[in-house]
């Protein structure tokens, strides 16, 4: 996973757990991870720069799918993955039409939002 190590990748999710989860097997898998409580302080964060996000639907304020709206309006075209313990059809059917690079539960394995992760950013 030589390439992956050039990833920088933002993970947007509020439950600390998660983020710490992901944070540690992206970096294991060779990726650099910043993780973000909330859209807000993602938002808020104007220096850092990204290869990919990986955006959670149900936030505390902002929602996954709301940011994910407020950046294209930005004109920020970051590859954006969404993941979610809560799924349904009308959900995915939105991230879908905001054009993510995936969609994936907190339970699916973690090797592929990896491989997501790749195919967003090659």
């Amino acid at each position: 996973m030589k390439r992956s190590q050039s990833l920088h990748v933002a993970v947007v999710d509020d439950d600390p757990s998660i983020c710490r989860s992901l944070e540690r097997f992206l970096r294991a898998c060779g990726m650099q991870a910043r993780c973000y409580d909330s859209a807000e302080s993602f938002l808020a964060d104007t220096e850092s720069r990204f290869s990919c996000l990986l955006l959670d639907i149900q936030l505390g304020g902002m929602s996954g799918i709301e940011l994910a709206r407020e950046l294209h309006t930005q004109g920020d075209r970051t590859p954006f993955i969404f993941i979610s313990a809560f799924d349904d059809a009308e959900t995915r059917a939105s991230a879908a039409a905001l054009g993510c690079a995936g969609y994936f539960n907190k339970s699916d394995p973690g090797i592929e939002v990896v491989d997501a992760i790749l195919r967003a950013t090659d």
